[in-house]
């Protein structure tokens, strides 16, 4: 069953306000050359599998794979990464789209149990690290 988008923005709207961290840590800035370095570590251990080592994503990611998945975006910049929050993109991390979205028909699953909070915003400093500025300014805006 395919979910309309205004029904998918509207699930994680509501994921988000379930999931909001206490600590209200953003934005997540791409000002700390620690938290980069961290946060690359991190992606290529846990991520770079699926989102590929360059954050370019899966070929033909608005595509399914053979099982009929969603493939995995690219992170770089150039697909819908930045449209998000900062607090929805650490959830998304933290909890996965499988416990988003009901018959969710794609493999992002949650990292709770392999990252800390402060390693997930590490990973996100790393990709932000890999967006123009523009981007990334606007995105900044979005998660304030």
């Amino acid at each position: 069953m395919k979910f309309p988008l205004v029904l998918t923005v509207f699930v994680l709207f509501l994921f988000n306000i379930q999931f909001a961290n206490a600590s209200n840590h953003y934005p997540i800035t791409r000002d700390s050359k620690i938290a980069i370095a961290r946060g690359e570590l991190l992606y290529n251990q846990y991520c770079a599998s699926c989102h590929m080592p360059n954050l370019s994503g899966a070929k033909n990611w608005k595509g399914k794979d053979k099982d009929g998945h969603n493939l995995s975006p690219p992170l770089n910049g150039s697909g819908h990464t930045w449209h998000h929050s900062d607090e929805l993109l650490h959830n998304i991390i933290k909890h996965g789209f499988v416990n988003l979205v009901k018959n969710y028909k794609g493999k992002m699953v949650g990292f709770d149990d392999k990252m800390s909070d402060k390693q997930i915003d590490s990973v996100l400093s790393y990709i932000k690290s890999h967006w123009d500025d523009e981007i990334y300014e606007r995105q900044i805006s979005i998660s304030k």
